[in-house]
Parts: C-alpha cells; sequence; structure tokens
C-alpha cells in the first residue's frame, strides 16, 4: 500500500502568481553520512497538472518505487531536472553546509531551463541562489521538492553502490555511507578509504590509514 501523500501544487502556484514563471524544487541527499558525496537535485515541472503516480517524499517509498519514480522522472519530456554532486574533500574543505548549498547550485546550473525561483527543502536559504523560498518538509509538500529528493537520493545511492565495488569491505551498499553499527565496525578495522569524510568526527579519530589490497 503506497503511503498517504500530502502533495499539491500550492507553493509552486503561489510563486506562478507572484509573478515568476518557472519554479524549480530543490532538496538534497546525503548530508548526514560519514563517508560518499553530498548530491543535490533539481526538478522542474513545465505543466502542473499531475504528476508521476506514487510520487512521494523519497524518505517515504521503497527503493523498488523509488527506481522506477527516478526512471520515470528521468525520461518525461516535461520535466527538467539537473543535479549536482559535492565530493567528501570538498565537504572537508568548507563543511557540510556550505557543501551541500555547492551541490544545490551546481544542480540548478545543470537546468536546460533557468528557474526564477527555487523551492527549497529545509530552513536554510542556500547561497548563491536568487529568489528562494523555504519548505520545511517540503519533500511531502512540494511536487518539484519531491521530484528532487527522489532524483538526488536515488543518484547517490547509485554512487555508494559503485563505492562497494571500488572499496570493498565497508558494506556501503548496505547502509550508504551512514553511520551504522556495520559501518563503525567497518571503519575501526580497515581505516578510513578515499570516500570517507575527514573532518567528521567518527572518522577523524581514526588515525589508521587506509590501504587498498
Amino acid at each position: 500500500m503506497a503511503p498517504k501523500s500530502s502533495l499539491s501544487w500550492n507553493f509552486e502556484q503561489q510563486s506562478l502568481a507572484k509573478g515568476f514563471s518557472s519554479v524549480a524544487g530543490v532538496d538534497e541527499a546525503g548530508r548526514g553520512c560519514l563517508a560518499g558525496p553530498v548530491v543535490a537535485a533539481a526538478a522542474i515541472f513545465l505543466e502542473q497538472t499531475t504528476w508521476p503516480e506514487l510520487l512521494n517524499d523519497s524518505k517515504k517509498l521503497s527503493r523498488k518505487v523509488r527506481q522506477a519514480l527516478f526512471q520515470q522522472i528521468r525520461s518525461d519530456s516535461l520535466i527538467v531536472w539537473g543535479v549536482g554532486i559535492a565530493s567528501p574533500e570538498e565537504i572537508d574543505q568548507s563543511n557540510i553546509l556550505q557543501a551541500t548549498f555547492l551541490a544545490m547550485r551546481r544542480a540548478v546550473e545543470q537546468l536546460s531551463q533557468k528557474p526564477d525561483i527555487v523551492l527549497v527543502d529545509g530552513s536554510q536559504k542556500p547561497k548563491g541562489l536568487s529568489s528562494i523560498q523555504c519548505i520545511v518538509k517540503g519533500d511531502g509538500l512540494s511536487p518539484s521538492i519531491a521530484a528532487a529528493s527522489i532524483l538526488a537520493k536515488e543518484t547517490r545511492d547509485l554512487i555508494m553502490e559503485q563505492a562497494e565495488i571500488n572499496y570493498p569491505g565497508y558494506g556501503f551498499s548496505k547502509h550508504k555511507g551512514y553511520g551504522t553499527v556495520l559501518h563503525c565496525k567497518a571503519l575501526q578495522a580497515l581505516g578510513p578509504c578515499p570516500l570517507h569524510r575527514r573532518s567528521f568526527a567518527p572518522v577523524r579519530q581514526l588515525p589508521l590509514p587506509f590501504v587498498q589490497s
């Protein structure tokens, strides 16, 4: 049974009523992880009439449904989308908040159509973007942000599944870089790999260098 949706075009329609002609939704994935990039996505619905069936906050969806929606959003000619990534190195050089903003700016820059206003999930405004409206829990309210949340989450999951191949033993395909018991045990046993965020305390406290066999 699909989770109940609270999506509506209210925020998009309010933006249009204010004179904006192109509205993008933006969201991120991987902000709280110990390893891997932070990934952001942006999405514009060219026609605000309907949205893909089962569209919702990515966290409320099964992986199977999310994968299907990921493909549907990317192939829909009426949805303009872009993805931006900030690497673990960029996260360590600045901080996770600034790296998240960087990924969001990159996602918007990848859009083939420039938005007049950006609806961002959460309460913090990314620097470097013009007109911004923050919407707390927006990924469950705005179809544009919900679509962006799925693009960001699924893109990042695919990156971390590839990381499982490049850096075996950490369980990246299971926990996707989050600080689970499995991940922390692997960190203690193997030490950090190049994908780990050295500025994050659980990683920074480990002196063991990574050695690839």
